[in-house]
């Protein structure tokens, strides 16, 4: 097993590693030349710039087992389908139970954006030091009953 973090912009690259390193579980990050990152921990692989560059080099290197952690429902939808674990930073699941369902509400968003001529909506909260630990929490469950 493996995790891989699409690392962009990505805010629990450091708590991965902590839950990882705590579990022995290897940690890859992925980034783009415009991220590069650094880690005493994790294999650092910069893939060059491109739209989705880093996506399709992270599901080209999942397999099944392995646990994805992205923000990006695409993403996560083609590591479920090679039979990998996905997780949102926020600490949720995907699964193939719900991946449907998120696939066709950011369609739907994205459909509504062009319609009203908007094609950015405001970001989200700032992250918390709650939401944080809500995401190692969730992480160490999982990789505890993957390693049960």
């Amino acid at each position: 097993m493996i995790i891989f973090v699409d690392a962009d912009a990505c805010p629990v690259v450091r708590q991965t590693e902590e839950v990882a390193k705590k579990y022995s579980v290897p940690v890859t990050l992925l980034c783009d030349t415009n991220h590069i990152l650094q880690s005493d921990y994790s294999e650092v692989r910069v893939i060059g710039a491109g739209a989705d560059a880093v996506d399709f080099a992270l599901v080209n290197l999942c397999q099944a087992g392995d646990v994805v952690i992205t923000q990006d429902y695409g993403v996560a939808a083609m590591a479920l389908g090679k039979r990998a674990y996905a997780m949102h930073q926020n600490g949720w699941q995907y699964t193939n139970e719900n991946i449907e369902r998120l696939l066709m509400e950011r369609h739907l968003a994205k459909k509504a954006r062009r319609a009203y001529g908007k094609h950015h909506l405001k970001g989200p909260r700032k992250r918390s030091e709650e939401d944080d630990l809500q995401f190692k929490d969730r992480l160490e469950r999982l990789l505890m009953k993957l390693l049960g």
